[in-house]
């Protein structure tokens, strides 16, 4: 038996099980506003508990939507019993049921999703797992448009043959999802299921399709030419500038004093924003204009300091950079960001000339940590006994070191121990990589959109969370506007570009 053969005779089973005529139930034949949806959907399904989403441990694995769909009782780490759960699907195959128009297809899906917000945890995974599995390609039509694609090749044919298997791997998934996004909270919604999916992938392998599918249509609706790009000042909205506060992922945000100081008029924030979210920034940059380049973060955060004179401003710093929603992960349009509001800012004030970061250096420390015995054996003879006499310890050990990195505050430009920390920071951000990408993840977000490793700044957060991140250090990462792509190039040949002054502090 096939797949539609079955699922019609699922659709049959339930429809008869409810006393129900096929024409109110069936999932190609279900009614505008038939009483089954507003039973099934827009209150919690039958036989099942209304519960508030509680925090807790989600039961993994277990039998297949496939097998749970043919049982008659549902097993105890299940949420949704088969019978719901047949209940459930046809409900979602009612919303892509190609007789019924957008508008309704929509309102079908606004009324899952209904649903979806009174769920408890368990009962939403299956609803996952039931997008997952229920709704993949045909595998039987893409083979058949796979076989004859590849007897087309060279031949007339050859283009037809392409379209069709185009077709063939657009899943039923896709079109639910798209209807999902049909009604006005419909974007949001999707947004804040995916965050809720992510933890889950690790150890829930069925839903990797579901996440790959929302990945996708995300990184078609979020493009950069759907996107608008606003300043954010003082006088935005009360609304929006809560949600700095909240979104801010670099430097916290710690009032209204903090906030105003950050939104002067020698400073600048811009965001993405999209129109169906229209009242969140998707990303959000704040920039210091300055007339050198900065080397702490503390003046910048300085709430007492007095503003700039923007007409010796000749410097742009990028000081934060923080993405405000977790469902849109893998969707990138932070390179994007930085060149418009260069554009913008440069529009505004010709005398702009360097643009910079002045940025954390997050995977520092806790690399450091394990490679500390590494990177001593990397040293001269005299260097590291020059090093432990610093210590009080010959030869020098990881341990003596680290240990004495955690005095930031006592180590002057002399010590020993404050050079090695610069070459280590050094070496980290201008050699170290994982699958062929910068380790450091705040290096890689930069480099990959053209800038060079700059400048090396001691103490330049002091705070408690950047001496945890990297004893103190900041990290100054230079666009240059004429060498994004030569330094773009040279990434992609496994070099990491960085200034002359950094490379000297290698080991």
């Amino acid at each position: 038996m096939n797949s539609p053969e079955w699922l019609l005779r699922s659709v049959q089973s339930v429809s008869k099980g409810l006393k129900f005529k096929r024409n109110e139930v069936g999932a190609i034949n279900l009614k505008s506003g038939a009483k089954i949806l507003s039973m099934a959907v827009a209150a919690p399904p039958m036989a099942e508990p209304t519960m508030a989403p509680a925090a807790g441990p989600i039961a993994k694995n277990g039998r297949s939507t496939r097998e749970r769909l043919k049982a008659v009782l549902k097993h105890k780490e299940e949420a949704l019993s088969p019978r719901v759960l047949r209940r459930t699907l046809v409900e979602l195959q009612s919303v892509v049921d190609s007789q019924v128009s957008e508008v309704e297809g929509g309102r079908r899906a606004r009324n899952i999703a209904t649903w979806y917000a009174s769920a408890t945890p368990e009962q939403r995974r299956d609803a996952w797992l039931l997008m997952s599995e229920q709704f993949a390609p045909n595998a039987e039509k893409v083979q058949a448009a796979r076989d004859h694609y590849e007897a087309s090749l060279g031949t007339s044919e050859e283009g037809q043959a392409e379209i069709r298997l185009r077709r063939a791997f657009v899943s039923p998934r896709t079109r639910l999802l798209q209807r999902f996004s049909a009604f006005p909270e419909g974007m949001r919604f999707l947004v804040d299921l995916r965050a809720e999916l992510l933890p889950h992938l690790k150890t829930e392998k069925r839903l990797l399709a579901l996440d790959s599918e929302l990945e996708n249509l995300f990184s078609t609706w979020f493009d950069v030419a759907f996107l608008e790009l606003r300043r954010i000042s003082w006088d935005s909205p009360a609304s929006l500038i809560e949600k700095l506060i909240k979104y801010e992922a670099v430097h916290a945000i710690k009032g209204w004093a903090d906030v105003k100081n950050r939104l002067d008029s020698d400073r600048r924030c811009y965001g993405f924003f999209h129109p169906r979210l229209p009242d969140e920034p998707l990303i959000f940059v704040e920039v210091a204009l300055v007339d050198e380049l900065a080397g702490t973060i503390t003046p910048l955060l300085d709430e007492s300091a007095a503003a700039s004179d923007l007409s010796t401003a000749t410097t742009a710093i990028f000081y934060s950079i923080s993405s405000t929603q977790i469902g849109l992960r893998g969707v990138s349009f932070g390179d994007s960001l930085i060149k418009r509001v260069v554009e913008t800012l440069r529009a505004e004030f010709p005398r702009l000339k360097v643009f910079s970061t002045l940025s954390p250096i997050p995977g520092f420390r806790p690399w450091l940590v394990k490679q500390a015995g590494v990177l001593l054996d990397q040293l001269s003879d005299k260097e590291r006994q020059t090093l432990g006499r610093a210590l009080g310890q010959e030869p020098a050990t990881a341990a003596a070191f680290l240990a004495a990195a955690d005095k930031v505050s006592e180590l002057d430009e002399k010590s020993p121990v404050r050079r090695m920390l610069l070459h280590c920071a050094a070496s980290y951000l201008g050699r170290q990589f994982d699958n062929g990408r910068p380790l450091d993840a705040v290096a890689r977000f930069h480099l990959g959109n053209g800038a060079r490793v700059e400048r090396l700044n001691w103490a330049g957060d002091i705070s408690t969370k950047g001496l945890k991140q990297s004893y103190g250090l900041m990290v100054n990462y230079l666009y240059d506007l004429k060498r994004l792509d030569k330094y773009r190039g040279l990434l992609a040949q496994g070099k990491i570009p960085v200034s002359p002054k950094v490379e000297d502090l290698y080991i």
